[in-house]
């Protein structure tokens, strides 16, 4: 108003110049306001000279709403490692108008020493300026006895392990200081097969006049390949206080190397297996009082390998005979970890069926490895406790003496398959009336022919008349229940609706829309959104209303901004009692009426119109 009257008194003064000069001020003015509330991405850093190992802070500040998926920070992990990131959003509005501002902030710690450029960070479709930073060398912490806070050793059990033998790795880690958010490395090899090997254990040692902590974890390794392998440093970085702050430490320690030797020529055994010491045991179990020809034995092969794991144990080859038949059923594996290392455990069970009478001997077991502390190689051995075996019993209840001619043959059979199941080769007396046909003798002895009666009884007509019976009572029911199924209606597809989850409390929506009118004038925050859809629930239906989200699609500009800010406030660190809740009624009623209600300036102007 004030301008206006200014141009029309130098229009009504017949001064052109003047008046052309004041409009290209008024619109430098109107340019230079709109550059200032253009969209920008702005690139802030706590600090522009830092030590080596201390974070920093880097704030990202965009002036608009539209931010997509928010800063790009791949460019800055060249020279820096991202720590976290933070994100802050606010929203004003004036008269009309909204503005939004997002924030970010990185927490960054450099890689290198030196001076680095943080490049532009790009931000929907702008992107912030360039920022140098100035990284310094740092002295290394030490306490007031010169010791440092944290420190990394590790060591091996041997040096020159043989290949495949274990070799026991101990990281420990010395700490005077507690360490947050702490991050250890994990040894690896591609040519070393590593596993944990017991929990980590904790004791308390002095050095120089400062007390640490030493936390020790053990590592197994098993070296694949023969020659030199070096196990790279170990690591751990963490956040400690100092009396400057925070500071981030990276300890590394000395890297360790495996000479490793390889098989030696003077081992002759068909597989290679390096241990401290293996142990064999075996038993034989009876499965009757008195065994005899054809009955079953178990026979138990235990194998435990110091310092190997038990899939190192080698494969035990089982042959049969003519005094016996084997069927080995496949072996089983455990290990025992301890301090001093693992314990390979290799169990195997055979089933024995003997085919002659006599003294039952099975062969001894043998192993053959290398003893790693002797450096020679051994064999373990263990024999099995011979059994005495029944001969085959008769059919007239009389035991048959299978030793008459009975030439001794030692060559053994072809290895059994595990998967063969064992045959038992006992004859079961013949109880009822037989019909014997004598045949004629040989080597001594009598051969008879049986013949049994394979009549149907009565009891075999018994149960196959209840089995039919079941058949037909199942196929009875089967029917019935398929039937019943086909006439009942499927309830499967049926989707619960909106209302069968969340009724609705009130009656239509005028209730609703005076509970909320209530509820905004009234500025409880609290219950503006159970409120809010209650109403447009009943205003537009359940298939159109899902979340508050909807209601902004809906309704007017103005509405919208004023549920926006009512978000803002519920989920922002200020009291809810802050929000008021009168502008939102009156954008409601307007919206609802379709009547724009006289502000606060026209009622104003109609009191006073020559104000």
């Amino acid at each position: 108003m004030v301008i206006k009257q200014y141009l029309l008194s130098l229009i009504s003064q017949n001064k052109p110049s003047r008046l052309f000069f004041s409009l290209m001020t008024t619109l430098f003015f109107i340019a230079l306001s709109s550059s200032l509330h253009a969209s920008s991405v702005t690139a802030t850093l706590n600090k522009n000279v830092a030590t080596e190992n201390e974070v920093v802070q880097l704030t990202l500040r965009a002036d608009f709403s539209d931010t997509g998926n928010g800063p790009d920070l791949s460019p800055l992990e060249r020279d820096f490692d991202i720590l976290g990131k933070s994100q802050n959003s606010q929203f004003s509005f004036n008269l009309g108008t909204s503005k939004a501002l997002n924030f970010w902030v990185v927490t960054l710690m450099p890689k290198s020493v030196g001076t680095v450029e943080i490049p532009p960070i790009k931000i929907g479709n702008y992107e912030s300026q360039p920022i140098r930073l100035t990284i310094k060398s740092s002295p290394q912490l030490m306490d007031s006895n010169g010791n440092p806070p944290v420190m990394l050793k590790t060591e091996v059990s041997e040096i020159e392990p043989y290949l495949q033998q274990e070799v026991i790795l101990s990281v420990k880690l010395y700490t005077s200081v507690a360490l947050q958010n702490a991050n250890r490395s994990a040894p690896s090899h591609p040519d070393l097969v590593m596993e944990r090997l017991i929990d980590d254990q904790m004791n308390y040692q002095t050095i120089n006049g400062t007390q640490y902590q030493v936390i020790t974890r053990e590592y197994l390794a098993f070296p694949q390949r023969s020659g030199l392998l070096t196990i790279p440093p170990q690591s751990i970085q963490a956040m400690i206080n100092t009396s400057n702050g925070r500071r981030m430490i990276k300890v590394q320690s000395e890297p360790l190397n495996l000479q490793v030797i390889p098989i030696p020529a003077s081992y002759t055994g068909d597989a290679w297996l390096p241990s401290k010491k293996v142990s064999v045991s075996t038993t034989l179990d009876k499965t009757t009082d008195t065994p005899r020809v054809g009955d079953t034995l178990i026979w138990t092969i235990d194998i435990k390998a110091e310092g190997a794991l038990p899939e190192q144990i080698p494969t035990l080859d089982f042959n049969s005979t003519r005094n016996y038949k084997l069927y080995p059923k496949p072996p089983k594996f455990d290990n025992q970890k301890t301090a001093n290392g693992v314990i390979g455990h290799q169990s195997i069970t055979v089933e024995v069926v003997p085919t002659e009478q006599g003294p039952l001997t099975l062969p001894n077991i043998n192993i053959t490895y290398w003893d790693t502390e002797k450096r020679t190689i051994s064999t373990a051995s263990a024999a099995t406790k011979a059994i005495e075996i029944g001969p085959l019993p008769s059919a007239s209840g009389k035991t048959t003496d299978t030793t008459v001619n009975k030439q001794t043959i030692d060559e053994p059979l072809a290895a059994q398959s595990p998967s063969v199941a064992p045959i038992s080769l006992a004859k079961i007396p013949v109880e009822k009336a037989t019909q014997t046909t004598p045949a004629a003798t040989e080597n001594g002895v009598d051969l008879e022919v049986t013949q049994t009666d394979n009549d149907f009884t009565l009891r075999h007509y018994l149960i196959a008349g209840l089995l039919l019976l079941a058949i037909a009572t199942l196929s009875i029911w089967s029917i019935i229940w398929f039937k019943r199924k086909r006439e009942q209606p499927d309830h499967s597809h049926q989707v619960p609706t909106l209302q069968d989850f969340a009724p609705l409390s009130t009656s239509d929506e005028q209730s609703a829309y005076k509970a909320l009118i209530e509820c905004c004038e009234q500025n409880d925050l609290q219950s503006l959104r159970p409120n809010l859809l209650e109403w447009a629930r009943h205003r537009w239906g359940d298939n159109e209303i899902r979340s508050v989200d909807d209601i902004k699609r809906l309704t007017s500009v103005q509405v919208t901004q004023l549920l926006m800010e009512a978000e803002l406030m519920l989920y922002s660190n200020n009291p809810a009692h802050e929000w008021q809740g009168h502008p939102l009624a009156d954008s409601l009623e307007e919206y609802t009426s379709g009547q724009t209600k006289p502000s606060q300036a026209s009622q104003l102007k109609t009191l006073y119109p020559n104000f």
